[in-house]
C-alpha cells in the first residue's frame, strides 16, 4: 500500500491544514493537494465551525476528495449543519435553532454569508460522506466504532453512507438510526446526576461527560472519563451502575486499528493502545493539528504522529479577516 495520512479535526484552521500538508510532502498541483508518492489523506471529520477559515478548509478537503487524493468520514459538526438546514414534515428544523446551536454554527454561516450557493452545495455533499471507513486493515470514524451497531448498519448500508430516509430518522431519539449517528459522530457519554452541570473549557454548560470505550471492566466514572475537563473527585470516584454500563461500549485490542477524533485531547500525541489513536488535539484552541502516517503496521507507533502547532496568526483580527474575505470575493468576481 502507498500509505494513508490521517488528519484530525480541522475546525476551520485552514492555513494550519495547508502547513501540515506541506510538512508531509503534499503539493498543490492541478487544483488539489497531492503527494508525489501517491499517499492519500483521510480526514476524520469536523472540518467546519469555530475556526476562521472554514470555507478555505472545505474547498481544500473537497478538492482533494474529488481528485482522489483524500477520503473523509462525517463529523458531528457536519451532521449538525445538515440537520440545522433540514426540516421535518411539520416544517421544523431537525436541529433546533436555539442560542446554543446558533453559537456553534455562527462562524461557518458568517464565512459563507456571501456564498449561499456554495454553502448549499457543501450541505448536499455532506450527504455523500460516509459515517465510517474500513479499508486496508484500518478503521476510521469520527468518534466511536460500536461493533454491535456497525455490524447491522454496514449490513444495511455497505458504503456507510446515509440516505435521505436514514438521515431524517436519525433525528428521532432512540431510533436505530439515531443510535448509529450518535455513536459514530458523538461517541459514548454519561449524564451527570440530575441538576448537576459543568462548564467546560469551550465555554458550554454541559450535563454530561465524554467517556472512553477501550477500558476493560471499568468500575468508576473516573475509569472511563475521557475529555480535558475533569470531574469533581466525588463524581470521578462514583461507581458505574448497571444502567451506566449499558450506555458504554468496548473496542477490544484484537480488532483492526481504529483512528478517530472528536475527543479534544491535549499535550503531545500518543497512541492510546496498539490499535487505537485519537487525532483531535484541540487545534482550534491553539493546540495541534495532528496527522498519523499509516503504512499498514500491525501495531500503531507514536513515532508516526506528525503535527503543526496552531499559531495566533491563524486567527486574525475580525476586521482583517473581513477584508481578506472581501478581497477573495472580488477576485472571484
Amino acid at each position: 500500500m502507498r500509505g494513508y495520512d490521517l488528519i484530525g479535526d480541522v475546525h476551520g484552521c485552514g492555513n494550519t491544514l495547508r502547513h501540515l500538508l506541506q510538512l508531509m510532502g503534499y503539493r498543490h498541483q492541478a487544483g488539489a493537494w497531492r503527494h508525489p508518492e501517491g499517499r492519500k489523506v483521510i480526514f476524520v471529520g469536523d472540518i467546519v465551525d469555530r475556526g476562521p477559515r472554514v470555507r478555505q478548509a472545505l474547498h481544500d478537503v473537497k478538492d482533494m476528495i474529488d481528485a482522489g487524493t483524500a477520503r473523509m468520514v462525517l463529523g458531528n459538526h457536519e451532521y449538525n449543519a445538515m440537520a440545522y438546514f433540514t426540516h421535518d414534515d411539520q416544517g421544523r428544523p431537525l436541529r433546533e435553532h436555539n442560542a446554543r446551536h446558533q453559537r456553534v454554527i455562527q462562524e461557518t454561516l458568517d464565512q459563507f454569508a456571501h456564498y449561499p450557493q456554495e454553502w448549499q452545495a457543501f450541505l448536499d455533499w455532506f450527504m455523500d460522506v460516509p459515517l465510517a471507513l474500513e479499508d486496508e486493515g484500518l478503521r476510521v470514524v469520527h468518534a466511536c466504532w460500536d461493533r454491535s451497531l456497525m455490524t447491522e448498519f454496514l449490513r444495511q448500508h455497505p458504503d456507510a453512507c446515509m440516505d435521505a430516509d436514514f438521515f431524517r430518522r436519525s433525528a428521532v431519539p432512540g431510533s436505530f438510526e439515531f443510535r448509529v449517528v450518535d455513536r459514530c459522530t458523538r461517541g459514548t457519554w454519561l449524564k451527570l446526576p440530575e441538576g448537576v452541570t459543568q462548564k467546560s473549557g469551550d465555554g458550554f454548560v454541559r450535563d454530561r461527560f465524554r467517556t472512553s470505550y477501550w477500558v476493560d471492566q471499568p468500575r468508576t466514572w473516573g475509569d472511563v472519563l475521557f475529555q480535558p475537563d475533569r470531574l469533581s473527585p466525588v463524581l470521578e470516584s462514583r461507581l458505574l451502575s448497571d444502567e451506566d454500563k449499558q450506555q458504554l461500549c468496548y473496542y477490544p485490542p484484537d480488532e483492526p486499528s481504529l483512528f478517530f477524533g472528536h475527543y479534544w485531547c491535549q499535550g503531545f500525541p500518543a497512541v492510546i493502545r496498539p490499535n487505537l489513536a485519537c487525532l483531535d488535539y484541540s487545534a482550534v484552541k491553539y493546540g495541534r493539528l495532528v496527522a498519523y502516517r499509516y503504512d499498514g503496521e500491525a501495531a500503531l507507533d507514536a513515532g508516526k504522529f506528525v503535527w503543526v502547532e496552531v499559531q495566533r496568526d491563524e486567527f486574525p483580527p475580525l476586521d482583517e479577516l473581513r477584508a481578506e474575505m472581501t478581497a477573495e470575493k472580488n477576485q472571484k468576481i
